[in-house]
């Protein structure tokens, strides 16, 4: 199933007209709001290179989860 959205403010302009697939594969600094320095840090720290990476990072997964539940009342 296709899916659509819109990805203007999620992403940095040169980034808004590709595939999803091609944002997996993204350097972390097309986030909107990411530097290249703070993806810097984010190499140099956990060896996070691209979104794919980022959105599926076990630190991150962890932090989300623990939100979510601290969020929900657990």
């Amino acid at each position: 199933m296709p899916v659509t959205a819109n990805l203007v403010k999620l992403v940095d302009k040169e980034y808004q007209d590709k595939s999803l697939a091609e944002l997996v594969d993204a350097p972390v600094a097309a986030l909107a709001g990411i530097s290249d320095r703070a993806a810097s840090h984010l190499k140099e720290a956990l060896g996070i290179k691209t979104i794919g990476e980022l959105g599926r990072s076990q630190y991150f997964r962890t932090a989300k989860a623990l939100v979510d539940l601290a969020d929900h009342g657990e």
